[in-house]
C-alpha cells in the first residue's frame, strides 16, 4: 500500500510520458537483478563507472537478455574504489555518457520488479541522474536480497547475530562464485541468491 501511494505522487513529477510504463503493472515472473560499480561510496558526490543487469524469468536467468555498460564519470576515480573493481580512468576512455545509459537502463528494466544486494546505494547512485532528467525516482517495486536472507535465517535461529556480508550469503547458499566487484558478476551472483532464496519454503516473494 504504502509503494503505491508513494508512486502516484511519484507519478505526478514524471516530466516525459514516453516513461509512463515504468508505473504500469508487473509481470509476477520476471524481475531484474542490477548492480553498479562507482567512483566511491557517496550518492551525492560520486557517479557511475559501470551498470550490469540480468532478467530473472520464474527460476531462470536469462543470461542471454544481459546489460553491461561502462560510464564515463564526471568525477575522478578514488584509489579505495580501483582497489575493489579494478576499474581504472583508463579503461573509461571509451564509456558512454551516463544520459544515454540511463535511457538504455531503463529501457531495459522497463516495469518490472528489481532485486539487489544492499540495493538501497545502487537505487540512489540511479536517481541520481534520473531525478534531474524526469523529475522522478525509480518507482520499480525493489527486493533486497540481504533482507531476504536475515528472514529466511532468524526463523532458522532466532536471536542469533546472522552474517550478511555477501561471501557469507554465497557460501551459507552454496551459490559458485563468478569474478566479484564486476557488475554484471555481481548481478548474476545476486540473481542466483534469490532465485535460491524465493525457493525456499518459508520465504515468500510477492
Amino acid at each position: 500500500m504504502f509503494n503505491k501511494v508513494k508512486n502516484y505522487f511519484n507519478k505526478k513529477n514524471l516530466n516525459d510520458e514516453k516513461y509512463s510504463y515504468l508505473f504500469d503493472k508487473p509481470n509476477n515472473d520476471e524481475f531484474v537483478c542490477f548492480d553498479c560499480e562507482t567512483t566511491g561510496l557517496d550518492p551525492k558526490k560520486d557517479d557511475i563507472i559501470s551498470i550490469g543487469a540480468v532478467i530473472i524469468k520464474n527460476n531462470t536467468i536469462l543470461a542471454s537478455k544481459k546489460f553491461v555498460k561502462f560510464v564515463k564519470p564526471k568525477t575522478k576515480l578514488q584509489i579505495e574504489a580501483i582497489k575493489v573493481h579494478h576499474i581504472r580512468e583508463m579503461d573509461l576512455e571509451e564509456a558512454e555518457d551516463i544520459e544515454k545509459v540511463i535511457e538504455e537502463f531503463l529501457d531495459f528494466i522497463g516495469n518490472r520488479k528489481i532485486v539487489g544486494y544492499y540495493l538501497e546505494f545502487d537505487i540512489a547512485m540511479i536517481n541520481k541522474y534520473l531525478k534531474p532528467k524526469l523529475g522522478i525516482s525509480l518507482p520499480n517495486y525493489a527486493y533486497e536480497v540481504s533482507a531476504i536472507y536475515h528472514d529466511y535465517k532468524i526463523e532458522k535461529i532466532p536471536q542469533s547475530n546472522i552474517d550478511l556480508r555477501f561471501d557469507s550469503i554465497m557460501n551459507d547458499l552454496k551459490i559458485p562464485t563468478l569474478g566479484k566487484h564486476d557488475a554484471y558478476n555481481d548481478a548474476i551472483m545476486t540473481a542466483m541468491m534469490f532465485i535460491k532464496l524465493k525457493n525456499q519454503a518459508k520465504v515468500k516473494i510477492k
